[in-house]
């Protein structure tokens, strides 16, 4: 038995309608809650390079001062 093409374009929407819904459906819940430990950020940096430079500076102080060579 053929389909009207009125009949055709109602179920053509209601598949639309149906397949929307569903995606809609299924968007992913986002939930932000603190966390139940507090945050620890651990500042294990390496001081190297300005304890160089300090002591550097202070050699050359002292140099001068004391005229060594």
């Amino acid at each position: 038995m053929p389909r009207s093409p009125r009949t055709r374009r109602f179920a053509h929407r209601l598949l639309a309608v149906a397949a929307v819904s569903a995606v809609a459906g299924c968007q992913p819940t986002v939930k932000i809650e603190a966390p139940s430990e507090p945050i620890t950020i651990n500042l294990n940096i390496k001081l190297d390079a300005d304890v160089r430079i300090q002591l550097q500076r202070e050699a050359r102080e002292d140099v001068r001062k004391n005229d060594i060579f």
